[in-house]
């Protein structure tokens, strides 16, 4: 399979730079409008495809980002393997602002967000006990340490559905149940993914200590702005050493992330849904098609 790596952009990166022969491209999906045009082209060989989740001038809030419509239009497009870049609050100490973690688990608080493509008329369940892809996580970590970027490998991100930020109760409670970071953007973003089958790695940007820490004991929003532009310039970075670090002709997963729907579908193929089923032609056409 040849890979294609897609990169979803959140607060501040709104553009990827140095592509080869950039192209602005509109993917229509059954799942709705995603977020904006995707951009594609080539770095250093590796087609890319960038999509700022947010859209340019930042109009979707977390709740409203179209996050099937996304990464059903990244699975159109022939995308193997997706890098979330997100800002992100700290709950501790040494993952400082302007520090990058790699992470490898979630809990996820959103309530007011559609997360998955099955549901009545096609049934499934999928795995995500790990939610991330170890293989390409390993890489991101890598590709950030050769940028001379302090990363953090592994890490719980905590989402919240926002668009507030936490209070200082709140801050306590995720910190006393072992979390790391706080964010509002990687779910459901990363099931989807992986109900896609796509390879998934996060890289979350700190640029605060959200509201439990003595001495920032809330979240100053210009402060977090102008960490955030620093930020970008280093997601820019990293992204822009991968290729190095990436073979062209993409071998099976092996963690099995591109197999995530093999016994996975639970409905008899006589009660599917038909309309369904024509809007799973993207996300789940391998499974449907080798059981029909």
């Amino acid at each position: 399979m040849q890979r294609k790596i897609g990169i979803i952009g959140g607060s501040g990166i709104y553009q990827m730079d140095g592509l080869k022969d950039p192209n602005w491209i509109t993917v229509e999906s059954p799942w709705g409008k995603p977020s904006d045009a995707i951009l594609t082209g080539q770095l250093s060989g590796v087609e890319m495809a960038f999509l700022p989740r947010h859209g340019r001038g930042h109009i979707h809030s977390p709740t409203t980002v179209p996050y099937r419509a996304n990464i059903d239009a990244m699975k159109r497009l022939g995308v193997t393997d997706i890098i979330s870049v997100s800002a992100c609050g700290s709950f501790r100490e040494e993952m400082a602002p302007g520090d990058f973690v790699i992470v490898d688990q979630f809990i996820d608080r959103t309530f007011a967000r559609e997360k998955s493509f099955f549901g009545t008329g096609c049934v499934a369940h999928v795995s995500v006990a790990h939610p991330t892809c170890a293989r390409l996580s390993e890489q991101c970590a890598k590709a950030g340490e050769d940028a001379g970027i302090i990363i953090h490998r592994g890490g719980t991100y905590l989402v919240m559905e926002g668009p507030q930020f936490s209070s200082q109760g709140e801050s306590n409670m995720y910190r006393g149940w072992g979390c790391d970071v706080i964010g509002m953007t990687n779910m459901p973003e990363a099931k989807l993914a992986r109900e896609a089958e796509i390879c998934y790695a996060s890289i979350a940007m700190v640029t605060d200590y959200d509201s439990w820490h003595p001495d920032h004991s809330a979240v100053d929003v210009s402060d977090v702005i102008q960490t955030l532009k620093g930020n970008g310039t280093k997601a820019q970075d990293l992204v822009g050493r991968l290729p190095a670090l990436l073979d062209l002709d993409r071998p099976p997963c092996l963690h099995g992330c591109d197999r995530a729907l093999d016994n996975a579908i639970m409905t008899t193929p006589e009660k599917r849904d038909p309309a369904m089923l024509a809007r799973l032609d993207a996300v789940a056409g391998r499974i449907l098609e080798k059981e029909n």
